[in-house]
């Protein structure tokens, strides 16, 4: 089964520093019939004014992936953890048992674009952690590159689900497969450009579904920069 979530129908919030799409129910924003999509729960497209941020806030017991798109994000934590992350980083915090952090656009003058993801984990209470690691663009070029997964294979950063997050960037490159497992399902999010998923015509903000599907091909690619979530 094959269903699409087009960019237009996400929720959407605008606080004037933070521009946001929802790609699932989240904050002001409540649809049941968008509450998640097995363990992932949260999908977030942020555009955050230069000099602004998230202050220090608290999280608990959820797998939150940070994935930039463009611009700079300071990262600070009650774990000890400060960092910068930019194109091409992907930051993991296992927020377990609680962890305050704080998140500001390092840049003044410009935005910057990202996807939050929060992926709900597969036992509570953990010991909080934290994880980042560089994916450069020729990893990620007419590739499906893992960068989050249950054991941090293929230098991925770990999370604690039975879950994969693989990055691609398709540009007139060649039909890209992911196979899916028996009973495992996928939901492909274009961060940007122009690709078809399993035939369907899909465009930045775009989503598509697919349950009970063998695989899914990502192909024609223009400029597209897409995540593959294969999940339980």
């Amino acid at each position: 089964m094959i269903a699409i979530r087009k960019s237009e129908d996400r929720g959407q919030a605008n606080h004037g520093w933070l521009e946001a799409r929802h790609s699932f129910s989240f904050a002001g924003y409540h649809d049941p019939e968008h509450m998640g999509f097995g363990p992932l729960r949260v999908l977030n497209e942020d555009r955050i004014l230069g000099g602004t941020g998230f202050g220090s806030h608290g999280h608990r017991d959820m797998e939150i992936i940070t994935y930039i798109l463009d611009g700079a994000l300071a990262h600070r934590d009650s774990m000890g953890n400060g960092s910068t992350i930019r194109p091409g980083d992907v930051q993991r915090m296992s927020a377990g048992r609680g962890v305050m952090h704080s998140e500001f656009n390092a840049q003044p003058d410009a935005s910057t674009h990202l996807l939050q993801i929060w992926i709900e984990p597969d036992r509570r209470g953990v010991e909080p952690s934290y994880e980042e690691k560089h994916f450069p663009a020729q990893s990620r070029q007419g590739l499906l590159c893992l960068v989050a997964s249950n054991d941090g294979r293929d230098g991925s950063v770990a999370i604690h689900q039975d879950a994969a997050l693989y990055a691609t960037l398709l540009d007139e490159n060649p039909p890209v497969t992911h196979r899916l497992a028996v009973g495992r399902r996928a939901y492909v999010h274009v961060a940007r450009g122009e690709v078809t998923v399993n035939g369907q015509a899909l465009s930045a903000g775009d989503a598509l579904k697919a349950e009970g599907e063998r695989e899914v091909v990502l192909e024609q690619g223009r400029g597209a920069e897409v995540l593959v979530f294969d999940l339980p």
